[in-house]
């Protein structure tokens, strides 16, 4: 199960107490103060993990707490330091502050890290406080409280292209040709019910991670199918590869599919909407696809379209080859 989103609560470890002691050995009834320091609690760190896809751990378990420091002891002992807990999050997941809303970190790349409750401060014992005129002092300082904070995780997929389109394009069919990855595929609109990532392989031109997300409908940047959520999937990649149902299959209209597509790019965010695009007519091996695709080319004359049938894999390599050179030159011209 795809999981993108999360609320936890975190606590990080107590500081241990400081400790009241006092040498006390045969023939040195009175001796000074020993008591030894309190360990730091564990903090709370999330950290980057290229082997995580999905934030489902955390649909079970939302409560996560470190270690407290351990107390100080007599001759002058130091309690042991409480071990920092270390959760493990996808790349691409967003760290907020659940309270205020702003991002504590961002953390892309795998084994970024981020410590998000510190853990509290081991008090200090006894023998810390002896002075020449205070030489047997009685009391120690306790150890701080770790911190507690509550976190909003939010993860947006890390890929080079992004696959979009409206219901039943053929996205995810694309996806499973040129990758080994095997979304759900079927005839009807909504098949996929989230986003699928696949590495496409290009001969000499190496390969990239291409990410499928579901249809999206007219609205989808307020929301409408769960749009929003999807697009942010996106947000991330170099370059898009749109792709449109030249067949019109289930009445729709090719053209209009298009617009309605790069409307809600735009609407959702201009950053977005000025990505590069390469478009490819699906649905080839379909005589209505063939009897559509003088009029689209004609109306999208501006436009460097490519006709492919992600059943057959007719036009494939040339969609890929296309893909790898505009990858090539976004990434040269960083």
């Amino acid at each position: 199960m795809f999981i993108d989103e999360a609320k936890i609560h975190l606590a990080a470890g107590d500081g241990g107490n400081g400790c009241v002691s006092f040498r006390r050995e045969k023939y040195i009834p009175k001796g000074g103060p020993n008591g030894g320091d309190g360990g730091d609690g564990g903090s709370v760190i999330l950290e980057a993990d290229s082997r995580k896809r999905t934030l489902l751990d955390f649909r079970y378990k939302s409560h996560f707490k470190a270690n407290k420091g351990a107390p100080g002891q007599g001759k002058n002992k130091f309690g042991k330091y409480g071990e920092d807990l270390i959760i493990k999050v996808p790349p691409g997941t967003i760290v907020y502050d659940k309270k205020t809303g702003s991002v504590i970190r961002d953390l892309v790349n795998d084994k970024d890290r981020v410590i998000v409750a510190k853990g509290g401060r081991g008090g200090r014992g006894n023998a810390r406080f002896a002075t020449s005129t205070r030489q047997t002092p009685r009391f120690a300082e306790k150890g701080t409280k770790g911190e507690e904070i509550e976190v909003k995780l939010e993860l947006k997929l890390i890929a080079d292209v992004g696959i979009i389109g409206c219901p039943n394009a053929g996205k995810s069919t694309l996806l499973s040709r040129i990758s080994a990855a095997r979304p759900k595929i079927a005839p009807y609109p909504f098949t996929t019910k989230s986003p699928n990532l696949g590495v496409a392989k290009i001969g000499d031109f190496g390969s990239f991670v291409a990410a499928d997300i579901p249809g999206l409908l007219e609205g989808a940047h307020r929301g409408t199918g769960l749009g929003d959520k999807f697009l942010r999937h996106i947000e991330r990649t170099k370059l898009l590869i749109h792709i449109i149902d030249a067949a019109g299959v289930d009445g729709r209209d090719p053209l209009k599919d298009y617009e309605t597509i790069n409307n809600e790019l735009k609407c959702f965010s201009r950053e977005l909407a000025g990505r590069p695009q390469i478009v490819a007519l699906n649905k080839m091996d379909l005589p209505e696809a063939r009897k559509n695709l003088i009029n689209i080319k004609s109306d999208l004359k501006d436009i460097e379209v490519y006709p492919i049938s992600a059943a057959t894999g007719e036009g494939i390599d040339a969609l890929l080859k296309a893909t790898a050179r505009t990858l090539e030159g976004i990434t040269s011209g960083e």
